[in-house]
């Protein structure tokens, strides 16, 4: 992961636990919970345990471990740019997908997708977007199309065993945006289809908020603001934010 949003959702996942409070765990817990309605791995309790122990969190580890069993055998980490502008054009369309796959028992990256994708309706990317995403004209000119790049999220998806209906896996974003609105909006614009997996997310925002009792208006920023933790890489660079 060169730059910004993976590595620090995967940031906010991976450590986030043992930055928390020791009086916001029960409310942290009930958050996770009401977004993996399994909870937490049982397996995975142990790690956290030893993660919070060399942070001195000894009460924490006693929390944490009561965590119910984790639904999710992996954590789909997604944040896509798009084509914008001041005032913003429309149709946006995608420009840059990538997918970072984490493992739920371990949390380390297993493997990464990551596209540029050409833009057919606004082919010229603005000043603006190339100064908002480090996006630059060349590195989208001759890319696939968007309906190209989902058959190879799919070939992936494929061959990362992860359309095996034994296991289980999520799409993490940072808001609703890229899942709710985006790509099914442009999927819609194009006539193409949205493939299920694309339809359920986790949106690291909403538990962020049910644990600390304040929504991140500034999203990652605000969010690792809170939890103490150093933002990595570039902002608006979608494999790396």
């Amino acid at each position: 992961v060169s730059d910004a949003s993976g590595c620090s959702m995967i940031a906010l996942l991976h450590t986030g636990a043992a930055k928390f409070p020791q009086q916001l765990l029960p409310r942290a817990r009930q958050a996770v919970c009401s977004l993996l309605p399994a909870g937490v791995l049982k397996e995975y309790s142990s790690i956290i345990s030893r993660k919070l122990a060399s942070h001195g969190f000894g009460a924490s580890m006693a929390a944490m471990s009561s965590f119910p069993p984790q639904r999710y055998h992996y954590f789909l980490v997604l944040d896509f740019e798009a084509t914008c502008d001041k005032p913003q054009i429309h149709p946006q369309e995608i420009i840059e997908f990538p997918i970072l796959k984490l493992n739920g028992r371990t949390m380390e990256i297993e493997s990464t997708f990551h596209m540029y994708v050409q833009p057919v309706v606004h082919p010229q990317l603005t000043p603006f977007c190339t100064e908002l995403t480090g996006i630059i004209q060349g590195m989208v000119d001759g890319q696939p199309s968007l309906q190209q790049v989902l058959e190879r999220v799919d070939e992936w998806m494929a061959k990362e065993g992860l359309l095996d209906p034994s296991i289980k896996s999520i799409f993490v974003t940072c808001g609703d945006w890229d899942l709710k609105v985006m790509l099914p909006g442009q999927c819609q614009y194009l006539g193409l289809p949205v493939a299920d997996y694309f339809k359920q997310w986790i949106n690291l925002k909403k538990a962020y908020s049910f644990a600390m009792g304040s929504w991140p208006k500034n999203g990652l920023l605000d969010m690792n603001k809170g939890l103490n933790l150093q933002h990595i890489g570039r902002p608006h660079s979608g494999i790396g934010e």
